[in-house]
């Protein structure tokens, strides 16, 4: 089995309405793949093994699916995940985290504007979002105008960072180093008063995609934030908190995934 991870970056200062060539679908195998989705580049991934250098708009992972709710489900569906717009503490640099006093700025109302035009053909039957004030006004922006309510998933709030939440980076580094140092490059073993963040992360992330797909209908649209939705990509490939940091989209950016009725991942 396989399944086709694809990005599409809507953060480009170029105009929606340009025509785009079909995403190239390339196969990837070795043991550590990274994607990224720009604000500047259309896509690029970084691949360690055998094929390094690649780029494209689409990877193929190989047997790398898992059921992601234990149960059949009533149909295939289709989940599309973006991540909130560009808010006040991406741009002034602070830990976010679980904290809800982080708004969007005027970029990223308009990345969420563009987002919503980009999407504007496709049909969802339903849009679940985080209740944190950036994810929650993403969606209300790309929501706009439709009868059915937004519903809004505890499951799918950002990781919880205690202490480090509002600290800048450069203060956080230097107030916490030990653990701030660990977040960013060993995350699945950073523990911070008892609890294991990631840990937390994976089993809310588990939550969401079962809450998600079990829900009647068979087209989702999903904004969250970063962590959590490293969380979900990885759950959904298989992959434990170890490749947590493999994952990366940007503000603005989304990806798609299809699950057959057995509620894994595939083309």
């Amino acid at each position: 089995m396989s399944c086709n991870l694809v990005f599409n970056p809507f953060l480009s200062n170029s105009a929606i309405g340009e025509p785009r060539k079909p995403p190239k679908i390339l196969s990837c195998v070795g043991p550590s793949v990274r994607i990224r989705c720009s604000s500047e580049y259309s896509v690029a991934t970084e691949v360690s093994g055998n094929n390094a250098s690649l780029t494209g708009g689409a990877y193929d992972f190989d047997r790398a699916t898992t059921s992601l709710t234990q149960k059949l489900l009533s149909s295939p569906k289709k989940v599309t995940l973006i991540r909130h717009g560009y808010s006040t503490w991406n741009k002034e640099g602070r830990v976010q985290g679980s904290s809800n006093l982080s708004v969007l700025t005027k970029e990223g109302i308009e990345q969420a504007s563009k987002c919503r035009t980009a999407l504007s053909e496709m049909h969802f039957d339903q849009c679940f979002s985080s209740p944190i004030s950036r994810a929650k006004s993403t969606a209300e922006i790309l929501w706009q105008g439709k009868e059915q309510p937004l519903i809004y998933l505890d499951s799918l709030k950002e990781a919880h960072l205690y202490f480090l939440e509002g600290l800048t980076n450069v203060d956080a580094r230097k107030l916490y180093p030990k653990e701030f140092v660990q977040w960013r490059e060993d995350p699945s073993n950073l523990c911070i008063n008892g609890v294991y963040p990631l840990e937390k992360l994976w089993e809310r992330a588990h939550e969401a995609w079962s809450e998600i797909l079990l829900t009647p209908g068979e087209s989702s649209l999903v904004v969250t934030h970063k962590s959590i939705l490293r969380a979900m990509i990885c759950t959904a490939l298989g992959l434990g908190p170890e490749r947590f940091r493999a994952m990366d989209v940007n503000n603005g950016g989304l990806c798609v995934f299809s699950f057959n009725k057995n509620g894994e991942a595939k083309p």
